[in-house]
């Protein structure tokens, strides 16, 4: 695959966040389908969703922010939400019930959704990407990270849109754990963190 280095998306630059999003699925959503309630989802244009995104991104500040740049060989490749579970308030207006797990559990963080570029699909970058949730959610003070993965059928596969929040192996590499299974594919897992981290390019 090449080298792998990450950053927080505010140390990364506009352009590389723009490539990211710039095709398929992710280039409509911006990462905004959790970010905000139903209805305004459904009434937003496609500029006001790629403004949101670039002004949760923060790039070229000191932050916070709203995720990471993965990069291979120096070239941005893929990204992956991760922020305070309380950012996403569209995880708790809804009624399903893994959205609602333990709402008082403290320095919860949510890792919401992969975007990965359409010629570094297939090397491993979505592993390498949930890995980098530990190191970050280290250096950032987070006690739990919470992901929402889809597990395919046995034979099946997961559309974009399910695929979209990681699939259930990939967290599992990353040492997260399934706390629940809320419906017949639907995965709630968690991963505890320990420590600070070191420096934030991986």
């Amino acid at each position: 695959m090449g080298e792998f280095t990450w950053l927080p998306a505010h140390r990364a630059t506009t352009e590389d966040v723009e490539a990211l999003f710039a095709t398929g699925g992710a280039h409509r959503c911006r990462c905004q389908a959790y970010k905000v309630p139903g209805w305004i989802w459904r009434d937003t244009t496609q500029e006001q969703r790629e403004a949101a995104l670039l002004e949760q991104t923060a790039c070229g500040t000191a932050g916070p922010t709203s995720g990471l740049v993965g990069y291979v060989d120096g070239e941005a490749a893929g990204w992956v939400a991760v922020e305070p579970r309380e950012s996403y308030p569209r995880l708790w207006s809804r009624k399903q019930a893994w959205m609602r797990m333990d709402p008082e559990l403290e320095g919860a963080w949510s890792v919401t959704c992969f975007v990965v570029r359409p010629d570094r699909r297939g090397s491993g970058l979505t592993y390498e990407l949930a890995a980098a949730t530990v190191g970050y959610g280290e250096q950032v003070g987070a006690r739990v990270l919470e992901g929402y993965p889809i597990e395919a059928a046995p034979g099946g596969r997961a559309t974009w849109d399910e695929a979209s929040v990681g699939p259930l192996q990939v967290f599992l590499d990353a040492g997260y754990e399934v706390v629940a299974a809320p419906t017949l594919r639907r995965r709630v897992v968690r991963r505890l963190v320990t420590g600070k981290g070191g420096h934030g390019d991986g």
